[in-house]
């Protein structure tokens, strides 16, 4: 097994910005090749027409590279970025503030973007396809509009529940990309160069197996890292291999299939207390201690995607597979979904 040590990281002129692990260019961005692809097209082109990009839309689960692509596609065009997110908008004003403070070319990135408010999400409508921004001043007889002149921007937009997004605002976007979950072989390589980044000693081995218990998630497989090199340093003598990462990760309670605690609660739960199933997100969400979006929007496309629940119109259901994953025998009135 090789071993991997990088100790000449700060001396790099880019270190700071790459000190935060996000890939700053996509020569150095792994996985989602298809859609790196594309934005790597779409960007040589608007370079080439010095022209600004089309606006964008970036959806998936939370952790995938949304935030790290705007940035990366920022730096690609030499443009600003301004970053915000919907929450945050909490009125037209803030908007309004937002939009005439841009400059030409700028990019403007709205994480959470279906937590927008409506109303406001009307006022981006002739901004994202006119460039221009209708005002109301003053209030009651007084009132009228004012049309204001922005100068040509690209909006990138980041959701991890694509489907909350109205249509208008969809046919907005000239490019929408899904960002999906990373294999282990790509996860590996990024918990590699996070290590060089860090100047942790690393051997392949180790890298893998947080890599592919990391559930799919590049965020993750950064934050366990972190974790595994402190017990590593602590523990052991600093050296990350596979048995001092199984060793990490077990003390951490992330099993052998990249199943955490609260994963676990929640397929016990549908298990145990709902007899496998149907469950709505808001009973389950109650029996667990959690939010409901949190589940939907964190938990639960990892236990799809694995094959450990199925979503239905009655509510969640666990698979087979959870039950043996679980140890645990399914009733036999029980009709689980292979």
């Amino acid at each position: 097994m090789s071993e991997r040590i990088v100790t000449d990281v700060l001396s790099r002129p880019d270190a700071q910005l790459e000190v935060t692990l996000r890939p700053s260019a996509f020569t150095e961005f792994t996985g989602q090749a298809n859609v790196r692809e594309r934005l790597e097209i779409a960007v040589e082109a608007a370079r080439r027409r010095k022209e600004p990009l089309d606006h964008l839309l970036l959806s998936g689960p939370p952790g995938l590279g949304k935030t790290t692509i705007a940035n990366i596609m920022a730096r690609a065009m030499s443009a600003n970025l301004r970053t915000t997110s919907g929450p945050t908008i909490e009125k037209a004003g803030d908007l309004a503030g937002l939009l005439t403070n841009l400059e030409e070319g700028d990019i403007l990135f709205i994480d959470e973007i279906h937590r927008l408010q409506k109303t406001i999400e009307e006022y981006l409508y002739p901004a994202m396809e006119d460039f221009k921004l209708d005002i109301i001043i003053d209030q009651g007889p007084n009132a009228r509009s004012v049309r204001l002149n922005l100068p040509r921007f690209t909006l990138i937009g980041a959701t991890t529940r694509s489907g909350l997004l109205s249509s208008p605002l969809l046919t907005r976007f000239g490019m929408r990309e899904r960002l999906d979950y990373y294999t282990a072989e790509q996860l590996q390589k990024i918990v590699l160069r996070a290590a060089g980044i860090l100047g942790v000693a690393i051997e392949d081995a180790g890298a893998f197996e947080i890599a592919r218990r990391s559930r799919g998630t590049p965020r993750i497989a950064n934050n366990v890292l972190r974790r595994v090199r402190d017990f590593a340093e602590v523990r052991h003598d600093g050296r990350i291999t596979k048995p001092v990462a199984d060793a990490a990760l077990v003390m951490l309670e992330i099993d052998e299939n990249g199943l955490d605690e609260m994963d676990k609660r929640i397929l016990e739960t549908v298990l145990v207390k709902f007899n496998g199933g149907p469950v709505g997100v808001s009973s389950l969400a109650v029996a667990v201690g959690e939010e409901p979006d949190t589940i939907e929007e964190v938990y639960e496309p990892y236990l799809i995607m694995e094959g450990y629940l199925h979503r239905t119109p009655q509510g969640r259901v666990a698979t087979e597979l959870a039950w043996r994953r679980l140890g645990l025998r399914p009733p036999k009135s029980q009709g689980t979904l292979l």
